[in-house]
């Protein structure tokens, strides 16, 4: 049976799959296929390339990643993320989809057609940068062409590319939405509002998962929270840990 794993954005968040994937390969459940989008993308490349779960959070916790954007001095973002380019290719051991163990898709935003963009081969770094590009913060990235902005925007849980390829899929989300949320500033309220929109267009794919996987304590973080990754990281590996016996009995083990 072909397993795949779709790995949702969430910024800082995002670091949760990585104690989900931790997770996984202590139950040993084996990953055949990810898909994944803007800090999915990230956590999915960097497993599909070979490079363990504990191993990325390291690089997170000794990375600065606010120090490898610089301003976009643009009329289009804040930030351009392509900076970032040299930090992935110095931990990333491949640089191109045909090099991965595992078959990967990113997806992005193209932004002239309004549409998502699957990513499944050439260029690895590019893929991830475009799925990465948040509106009006960061300078959209351009590839053959063509500007594309974070695949959140309009795909949240790419779940598409694997529903046709996987027997059963595993959907990881990062973004739950807190009850208890008050507004305190115009930022706040503004990463609110996009996690209420981006949520939505979650909730139109989670049923195309076998397993899906949310915990609820990922409401009490922001996307910047980077500073917390050992927590983020325990919050996603102790939820799954604890949900292991569903997995298996949804697994039919």
């Amino acid at each position: 049976m072909k397993v795949g794993l779709v790995l949702s954005g969430g910024a800082a968040r995002g670091i949760a799959h990585l104690g989900v994937l931790q997770a996984l390969d202590e139950l040993e459940v084996e990953i055949d296929a990810l898909s994944g989008t803007s800090s999915g993308a990230i956590v999915a490349a960097f497993y599909a390339s070979g490079v363990a779960p504990q191993q990325v959070l390291e690089m997170v916790k000794r990375t600065k990643l606010l120090k490898f954007m610089r301003p976009a001095m643009s009329k289009t973002g804040l930030l351009k993320v392509q900076k970032l380019q040299d930090l992935f290719g110095n931990y990333l051991p491949v640089s191109s989809f045909q090099d991965l163990n595992k078959q990967l898709t990113i997806n992005a935003t193209d932004i002239k057609r309004g549409e998502t963009k699957y990513f499944q081969q050439g260029e690895l770094i590019p893929a991830i940068l475009a799925s990465c590009c948040m509106p009006v913060i960061f300078d959209p990235m351009v590839i053959d062409g063509e500007s594309y902005m974070d695949g959140g925007i309009l795909n949240n849980l790419p779940v598409e590319p694997l529903v046709t390829d996987c027997q059963f899929i595993i959907g990881s989300h990062c973004n739950p939405v807190n009850p208890e949320f008050k507004v305190r500033n115009a930022k706040a309220l503004l990463e609110r509002t996009l996690l209420m929109a981006i949520r939505n267009n979650v909730l139109l794919r989670k049923d195309r998962c076998h397993f899906y996987i949310e915990p609820p304590e990922l409401g009490e973080f922001i996307g910047s929270d980077f500073d917390k990754a050992q927590r983020l990281f325990e919050i996603g590996y102790h939820f799954l840990i604890s949900q292991r016996e569903d997995l298996f009995k949804a697994l039919d083990r």
